[in-house]
């Protein structure tokens, strides 16, 4: 079990979740669209992953022998671009640049032109079958590596999930971990409303996954199921995230129609002043 982490360390990782958020509302804002609310909801998860947990290099985004992660949210690339100009892997200036054309910073992840993305996503429910791929293929070449996989709790909603839940079982890929952001609501409202998903643990079990259900806004938490997950041999793991749609900014937090929706200059301003 991870030991807390030091508050020099914390210091840190609220630093950065800060500065993702306020660059999640800066890149939305400029676009006039975009997904804030669940790319809030999941900052904890992409600075912990990929400030500590990960192992890149900024300066070799395409070294073989790394971590991967797959945003199979593809929709949630506000949390990915800013979490990719904190850490450096493009300056943080082109995040104004968000969705326009000719932009490297388009609606979804594309690999092909975004240093640090490994994989191109977008449309639901495809993204735990790729990382099951790069798993497998880390299994084949006797890589140590792990790969991270970021999901929404709309998302499981899609039949293809639990195919790739079913064979990343099959297959024992220990060196999988996947979050599932649960912030509890999708575009349409309510998760249980548009299409129940609980029991989360149990089903995710059943598919004979290790489970952990955590506060996924708490960095010592995150920490703790990522050892844990490491730890647990022969089968993949599921971090179950309970998360705020919106976190941070009060006039977004818990309301669904922040989900696709760009904030006002005037509600930008307010977001910002929230966040100092």
């Amino acid at each position: 079990m991870n030991k807390n982490l030091s508050k020099e360390k914390l210091e840190v990782l609220s630093t950065a979740a800060k500065n993702v958020r306020r660059s999640i509302l800066e890149m939305v804002t400029a676009a006039k669209s975009g997904h804030p609310g669940g790319s809030l909801s999941a900052v904890e998860i992409m600075t912990s992953l990929y400030f500590e947990v990960m192992d890149i290099d900024i300066n070799d985004p395409q070294k073989e022998d790394r971590d991967r992660f797959v945003l199979s949210k593809g929709h949630a690339t506000p949390v990915l671009y800013g979490t990719l100009a904190e850490k450096g892997f493009f300056p943080k200036e082109e995040i104004q640049n968000f969705r326009k054309i000719n932009s490297i910073l388009q609606g979804h992840p594309d690999m092909k032109n975004i240093p640090g993305v490994d994989m191109s996503s977008g449309s639901l429910g495809q993204g735990l079958s790729v990382a099951n791929g790069m798993a497998l293929a880390g299994k084949l070449n006797k890589s140590e590596k792990h790969v991270y996989a970021l999901l929404g709790d709309g998302e499981i909603q899609e039949g293809q999930i639990w195919e790739a839940a079913m064979s990343a079982a099959h297959y024992k890929l220990d060196n999988m971990i996947a979050f599932l952001d649960y912030n509890g609501l999708q575009i349409d409202g309510d998760v249980e409303d548009v299409m129940a998903v609980h029991p989360l643990d149990a089903k995710w079990e059943a598919f004979n996954w290790h489970v952990q259900v955590i506060d996924g806004h708490d960095f010592n938490a995150i920490f703790s199921a990522i050892d844990q997950a490491k730890a647990t041999k022969g089968k993949p793991s599921v971090i179950i995230a309970k998360t705020v749609k919106g976190k941070g900014v009060s006039f977004m937090e818990n309301k669904a129609e922040w989900h696709g929706s760009a904030p006002s200059p005037e509600q930008l301003a307010q977001a910002l002043e929230e966040l100092k």
